[in-house]
């Protein structure tokens, strides 16, 4: 019905006739090439409608349900139209794993929505394709790690962000309180540490608002309106949605470029303060050798602190959210994280070196970002030449949607796929046990460049948490009646809820 309240909205200036005889037009000229021979090669699917494709049979809320869904239908490589679009589904571990990882050059190029690319244009790291992502991912990955990826140094930012995290949350004595913001600023200022080259206060306005409205900005490119926009931008107009989100990104662009402008003011070429300092150093010895072909522009700039801005900030803390959530969920699973943690560490801090010993908790913390599962489609993959793939035919430039939900909950590799069980990553004598079917950083290529940061954040923060508080439903409510059901947004976060924290004595 909301498709159909929407189409309705959105040609209320044109008479159902002249709606049904445009309708008929496009079907005749669009119904050839849904049936061409070169589809009958492809993979299987559902038979799609003129104009509309597969649209009236996916949760546009969630469609990477109504894909998996598919999947039992049709295979684990099979064909939906998005609209006009066509889209090729890659379901289960073995399928995505030998498209990502065996071929991942044929699977290795992106496809940017086209919201996406009204801001991007082909820059950043995320979204780009080209000499200009090789160059802008191999400098961002040796700048982060540079910066503290990997390394001491991001442990000890994250153990003195834990510090101030836990006197935000002590504010609270114990009661019920929402964990988003004050999450999302801790696990932000790891980032910004590693980006500006320092950290924010977190009632800063300046910062809270930059991480506000990057997560709200996640939030809405993820909602059906955008995705119409995706598919029928001539839409745009009645896409209220695609005004917040113009009106919220144009305010983080020009916040940044004030940042950079403070930056490049006290610059040190020699004492690089962080990524961006580094990037302004290298575009002026560029600058001064005369070359002006350089991917090392201010639009390269800006689009990659936004990418890294966003991916280092919402994914992290909506893992860490996940974890708490579970915790509180189910209580006998605490009881075991806090027991091993107080008899392996006691009452000092977490360290990386501890995860050896502390199989349990470490496996909660991989089960969590399975169940959790924070980027169900992963992001939209493309094909760089024609592929034949698994008997089917795939034509260069077919936009690819490798399922990782399908992988994180593959039933012939989980033995309780849609149940959070600690155990599918502990052996038979209680020892952590590495799945090659945890993929929830993608793979190939393309995986998520800030991996190992994620990994150190997520151990730190949570094995901290959990050291300092007990985590609990609000008063009133039941174990039974925290909701699991995850939020409409291009991530998958938990529903707005509140815990309490209660101090450990």
């Amino acid at each position: 019905m909301e498709i159909l309240d929407l189409i309705l909205q959105t040609s209320s200036s044109v008479s159902l006739w002249g709606a049904l005889v445009v309708l008929f037009i496009v079907y005749l000229v669009s119904s050839s090439s849904f049936s061409s021979q070169k589809d009958r090669k492809g993979p299987p699917g559902p038979r799609p409608l003129p104009l509309l494709g597969n649209l009236l049979q996916l949760d546009l809320k969630r469609p990477y349900d109504t894909l998996v869904k598919l999947s039992k239908t049709y295979g684990s490589v099979f064909t939906v139209y998005m609209g006009p679009k066509k889209v090729v589904v890659l379901a289960g571990y073995k399928t995505v794993k030998e498209a990502l990882v065996n071929r991942a050059d044929e699977f290795g190029e992106r496809f940017a929505f086209k919201i996406i690319d009204d801001y991007n244009e082909g820059h950043g790291v995320l979204w780009s394709n080209g000499d200009s992502w090789k160059e802008m991912r191999r400098f961002a990955l040796t700048n982060l790690r540079d910066f503290g990826m990997g390394k001491k140094a991001s442990e000890d930012k994250i153990i003195d962000e834990c510090e101030q995290l836990i006197e935000v949350f002590k504010k609270y004595k114990g009661e019920a309180f929402d964990l988003t913001k004050p999450m999302n600023c801790a696990v932000s200022n790891i980032i910004c540490s590693i980006i500006y080259g320092s950290r924010f206060e977190y009632n800063d306005p300046e910062f809270t608002s930059l991480v506000d409205r990057t997560n709200k900005n996640i939030q809405l490119v993820g909602s059906p309106s955008i995705q119409w926009y995706n598919l029928f931008p001539w839409l745009g107009k009645w896409i209220p949605n695609r005004k917040e989100l113009h009106t919220s990104f144009m305010a983080n662009k020009k916040q940044n470029l004030r940042l950079f402008s403070g930056l490049k003011e006290t610059l040190n070429p020699q004492m690089c303060r962080g990524f961006v300092d580094s990037f302004l150093a290298r575009q002026q010895t560029l600058e001064e050798s005369g070359n002006t072909n350089s991917h090392f522009h201010q639009e390269n700039l800006l689009a990659t602190v936004l990418n890294l801005f966003a991916a280092g900030t919402e994914t992290t803390s909506t893992t860490l959210r996940w974890g708490l959530l579970f915790m509180a969920k189910y209580p006998k699973i605490q009881d075991r994280v806090q027991e091993e943690l107080s008899r392996v560490i006691g009452g000092r801090q977490s360290k990386m070196e501890d995860r050896k010993n502390l199989p349990y908790t470490d496996a909660v913390i991989h089960e969590t970002q399975r169940l959790g599962n924070i980027v169900p489609m992963s992001l939209p993959h493309q094909t760089s030449q024609d592929v034949t793939f698994q008997g089917h035919f795939i034509e260069k430039g077919t936009t690819v949607y490798p399922l990782l939900t399908s992988v994180l909950s593959d039933e012939s590799e989980w033995a309780e796929p849609h149940s959070f069980h600690p155990a599918h990553f502990l052996d038979k004598d209680g020892k952590f046990l590495k799945r090659d079917a945890f993929m929830p950083f993608s793979a190939g290529r393309r995986a998520c460049l800030g991996e190992s940061l994620a990994k150190v954040e997520l151990f730190i923060f949570f094995t901290t948490l959990m050291q300092q508080f007990r985590f609990t439903a609000p008063p009133g409510v039941s174990e039974e009646e925290l909701d699991l059901t995850p939020c409409v947004g291009f991530t998958r976060g938990p529903s707005p809820h509140k815990l309490c924290a209660v101090a450990c004595m």
